[in-house]
Formats: structure tokens, C-alpha cells, sequence
């Protein structure tokens, strides 16, 4: 469901929008916020305030209760109640008896934390469960850091910013993510960790975080606190450990260099996906919009194989030339790559969620766009799959446009479609493979509630295929994703074979020789099968050697 005034998607119950805080139903005023610090909370719903992790909001501070306070959200009014705290809620400097009602203005203490109670402006992303900084604790100090591994400070910090962000209870045990303040930088984790980084957030030296481990988690806390700061430290959540400037890393070499992109990155691009979704991009998100996608990417599938089975277009050919056809598939593949990431970035906006970076970036001599979707990792796992298969979906839709293209007109320009509708398809099939970190993967990841899914099921897989003992935390399960990965590559391999002899005679006769396109063929089939090589064959020479 679409939001009456900002468009953007919201639940079918909700009272407000969490994104501009419109009512949803008549009669219901714009929600209130709760500002803590320079975090807002929009009250979209009935929440809880406390320092336990279970609570709605999680305020980093030893003054607050485990459970200290209850704001209750209803179409008519909102009020806030005291939960059975030990120092009790203030509200406008008196202690608050029973249930009074929030309005516009108010102040709360729980504890030393202050929170004023807003208006909800626009533009606020809602969001759920937030760990905010402490009183009086100030996260941007600058801690010392003599060595490149980040847990070997006296006194780790994180760095400015931070929230912590609980997910809902079916996501699995690594339900946290931690992110900076520029949301540049995320880090996964399950409930002890989230224990431990709401201790960092009250400043304490190393001795004092280990003590703190060892009371929380047992024995084996000392080794969780070395990880995670190891963890922290590489995602460039700490003080003093920047993640893209290490000094004491070797220098990239020639090869290294050469495969690493060069990128460009455009200033403010969030500012043009809202204005692209304000000003006709919601009409995707609409019943009428995804009918329409539906249909045209059904329609040009059927029509992309009535033309692939009748032989009507052959590949990297337009006007029986091969040069023209090659250029027709590398432009459209250039422009199906930029429509797709403008498909991730208004899947983004539709949930009220910021695109903080996009640009354009070259391999070797290749350009391709980007765009950062990471700030929808803070959303529900649905919307997580959303976003990602946003990707998939409009290279499908580009592919059954140019397929129907195609079918409809003659000549060059259908020799043209086909190759956009063949790149597009191509690109569909690519980034739906769950072996590649790609949009597929992190669909499956949502979909098992399995972090790190691909190199904990590689890991496994060579494991066995090496004849090496098994550890407890890779199950059975998580091995059939290595399986189930490798027959999709086997499969988009066999069919791009079948692809490439269908049209054997065609491109002999276009180059004349047999040899070329054989050695052409033999290059590919190469390229197709090395992954399968590399991941089968080098645990199976380990085992040999064994």
C-alpha cells in the first residue's frame, strides 16, 4: 500500500507513514516524535523504552531501566506510561503518576536521558529498534591505535554516530546490524555481540569490556570481545581503523591495479531518486504499475523464444554484420546495467530509504553504473528481498520491451532489439545466480535467514571434498547451497552452449572459417566452465596430496 501523500510504501494497517508521517485514515493527526540527542523516532505505533535489547527503543544508558517506560499510539491521542522503573519517568519536571497524555513540546527523562516529544516533520525514515548514544558519553573521542589489529587498544571506541538496529525475531540469531553514522559502513551480528557493543557505547577500557564479556557470556567472552572488535575494525566501525587506508598494507601490484574499478561517484544522488520517484516513479509501485510489468515481461519472454526457436536474430550480428551486432549488445548491455540499478535505487526510495551513494565505474575499459543500497539493510526482510530483486525484475522487463520490439518491427532495428533483449536476458540470468554475490544470493540469504550463506557452504563443500573434519556450525544445510550453486552455473552454461550451436552455421558463414568460430566457442566454453573447475578441483588435488 502506498502512502496517500508521499507515496511511498507503508504497512496495510499502519495509522501513520513512517516516512513523511502522514495519517493513513481520517480523523488521525501527523504522529509525534521522540528526539534523543540528534535521533528522531517517529511514533507510528505503540512503543517501549528501556535499556534491554527487547525493548522498542534501546537507550545506552546504565541509568535507564531494563524496561522503563511504555508510549502507547492510538488514532486518538498518544500517552506514555511509567513500565515499573526504578527512579521513575519525568515528565515536564514531574514524576509521572499512572498515564498522561504526549503532546507537542513535551519533555521526558528517563533517567539522565533527556527526549524531546516533536511534531513528525517530513522526510524522517522510521525506524525500530536504534541503540543511541549514552549520556554524557561522547562515541567521536579519538582512541590511540598503535597496531593495524583494532582490539588491542586500552580503550576501543566506536566511531561517531553508531546505531544498532534489532530485527524481527524470524530473521535468524544474526537479527543486529551496526552502522555508522554515514551508513557507509554495516556489520551483522547476533544477540551477545549486540550485548557487547552497547557496552562499548559507555566508553569502558579494555580490562572492564572483558569483565564485562566474561559476566555475560562466560568463559568464552574474552575470544567473542577479540572477534568482535577484529569484526568492527575491518568494517571501519571503530576509532583510529580506517578501512580503506592501510598503512601498513602492501602496495597493490600491476594485476591488482588493473582489476580494481575505477570509480566516479555522483554528489547527492539521493536527492534525484526522490525527485525521480516523486514525479512518476510511485506509479511502478502501483497495482496498475506492476500489472504492467507483469505483462510485459511474460509477453516479451514468449515472444524472445518464438524468435530464438524460429532462428530470427542471431547473436552479435545486426545487418548480417558481426562488428555492428557486437557494439548493439555491449550499448544495450550499458544501458539495461544503468536502468537496472535505477530499478534498486526507486525500490529504495519507495520504502522511504536514502540511496547515499551511485556513480558510474570501469574495469579495465568497461563502464557500469552503481548504486548503494545499503541503507535498506535497516528494513524488514520482505522489504530486503524487495530491494534486491528490483535488480532482476527490470532487467526482465527491458528484455521483454526490446523482445516485443523485436517481434513488432523489421530489419536493423529488429537485429538491434534482439541483441538488448538477449544482453538484458543474459544479465537477468547472471544476477539471479546464487553462486555470484550478486542480487540472487542476497534474495536466498533473506529467504534462509542464512548469513554468509556462500562462504560458509563453500567452506563446507571443500571440507568434504577434501576429506577434512566438518565443524558444527557448517550444517548439512548450508552444503546444499554449494551443491544447488554449482548446478545453476552448470545449467546457464548448458543453455549458453545450446545458445552457440544453434547459431554455428550462421557464424561460419559469416567469418568463413571453422577454425574461428570453434576457437571463439572453445574460449567461451572455457570461461564457462572454470568456476566449476576451481571450486571442484582444487579441494579434490588437496585430498590427492593428503
Amino acid at each position: 500500500m502506498l502512502c496517500r501523500s508521499c507515496r511511498r510504501q507503508v504497512p496495510q494497517d499502519a495509522l501513520f507513514c513512517g516516512r513523511c508521517g502522514a495519517p493513513q485514515a481520517k480523523g488521525v493527526r501527523a504522529p509525534l516524535d521522540l528526539v534523543i540527542g540528534e535521533t528522531r523516532v517517529p511514533l507510528t505505533q505503540s512503543v517501549t523504552l528501556g535499556r534491554a535489547d527487547s525493548n522498542d527503543i534501546t537507550l545506552a544508558d546504565p541509568s535507564v531501566s531494563r524496561t522503563h517506560a511504555r508510549v502507547l499510539v492510538s488514532d486518538s491521542d498518544t500517552s506514555i506510561e511509567d513500565a515499573g522503573s526504578s527512579h521513575g519517568t519525568v515528565l515536564d519536571d514531574r514524576l509521572l503518576q499512572g498515564r498522561a497524555q504526549l503532546v507537542e513540546g513535551s519533555v521526558l527523562r528517563l533517567g539522565n536521558t533527556v527526549i524531546r516529544v516533536e511534531r513528525h516533520p517530513d522526510a524522517v525514515v522510521a525506524g525500530r529498534t536504534v541503540m543511541l548514544d549514552a549520556v554524557g558519553v561522547s562515541l567521536s573521542s579519538s582512541g590511540a591505535v598503535g597496531d593495524r589489529s583494532p582490539y588491542v587498544s586500552s580503550r576501543p571506541r566506536l566511531v561517531a554516530g553508531c546505531a544498532l538496529k534489532q530485527l524481527e525475531e524470524d530473521e535468524g540469531p544474526q537479527r543486529w546490524i551496526l552502522r555508522d553514522g554515514s551508513g557507509a559502513h554495516y556489520l551483522r551480528m547476533g544477540d551477545a555481540e549486540a550485548a557487547l557493543v552497547r557496552e562499548l557505547a559507555t566508553d569502558p577500557t579494555l580490562e572492564d569490556l572483558l569483565a564485562a564479556s566474561e559476566e555475560e557470556i562466560g568463559a568464552d567472552g574474552p575470544a567473542r570481545v577479540a572477534r568482535l572488535l577484529a569484526d568492527l575494525g575491518e568494517h571501519g566501525l571503530l576509532e583510529g581503523t580506517a578501512v580503506d587506508d592501510d598503512p601498513f598494507g602492501p602496495e597493490p601490484g600491476f594485476l591488482e591495479r588493473l582489476f580494481t574499478p575505477k570509480e566516479w561517484a555522483f554528489s547527492n544522488p539521493d536527492r534525484v531518486f526522490q525527485a525521480a520517484y516523486r514525479f512518476g516513479g510511485w506509479l511502478l509501485f502501483t497495482a496498475p504499475g506492476l500489472a504492467l510489468v507483469t505483462i510485459v515481461s511474460a509477453g516479451g519472454l514468449i515472444a524472445f523464444l518464438r524468435l530464438f526457436l524460429t532462428r530470427h536474430g542471431t547473436p552479435f550480428v545486426v545487418a548480417d554484420h558481426l562488428g555492428w551486432g557486437a557494439i548493439a549488445f555491449l550499448g544495450g548491455r550499458l544501458a539495461v546495467v544503468s536502468v537496472h540499478e535505477v530499478g534498486h535505487g526507486l525500490t529504495v526510495a519507495s520504502f522511504g530509504r536514502r540511496v547515499r551513494k551511485a556513480g558510474v565505474k570501469v574495469l579495465l575499459i568497461f563502464p557500469f553504473a552503481f548504486v548503494d543500497t545499503s541503507d535498506a539493510w535497516f528494513e524488514p526482510r520482505r522489504r530486503r528481498i524487495a530491494v534486491s530483486a528490483a535488480g532482476p525484475v527490470t532487467d526482465l522487463v527491458m528484455a521483454g520491451g526490446a523482445a516485443l520490439i523485436a517481434t513488432a518491427v523489421a530489419g536493423t532495428w529488429s537485429d538491434i532489439a534482439f541483441q538488448v533483449a538477449l544482453g538484458a536476458y543474459l544479465g537477468a540470468l547472471f544476477n539471479l545466480n546464487p553462486l555470484l554475490d550478486r542480487d540472487g544470493y542476497h534474495i536466498l540469504v533473506d529467504l534462509l535467514r542464512q548469513p554468509g550463506l556462500r562462504a560458509r557452504s563453500r567452506r563446507r563443500l571443500q571440507l568434504r571434498l577434501a576429506g577434512r573434519p566438518v565443524p558444527d556450525d557448517l550444517p548439512s544445510q548450508v552444503g546444499w547451497y554449494a551443491v544447488a550453486a554449482l548446478g545453476w552455473l552448470l545449467g546457464c552454461a548448458c543453455f549458453a552452449i545450446l545458445m552457440s550451436t544453434r547459431y554455428y552455421h550462421v557464424l561460419v558463414e559469416l567469418t568463413g572459417r571453422r577454425g574461428i568460430v570453434w576457437g571463439m566457442f572453445g574460449i567461451f566454453y572455457l570461461l564457462l566452465f572454470l568456476p566449476i573447475v576451481l571450486s571442484v578441483g582444487r579441494p579434490l588435488l588437496m585430498r590427492r596430496s593428503r
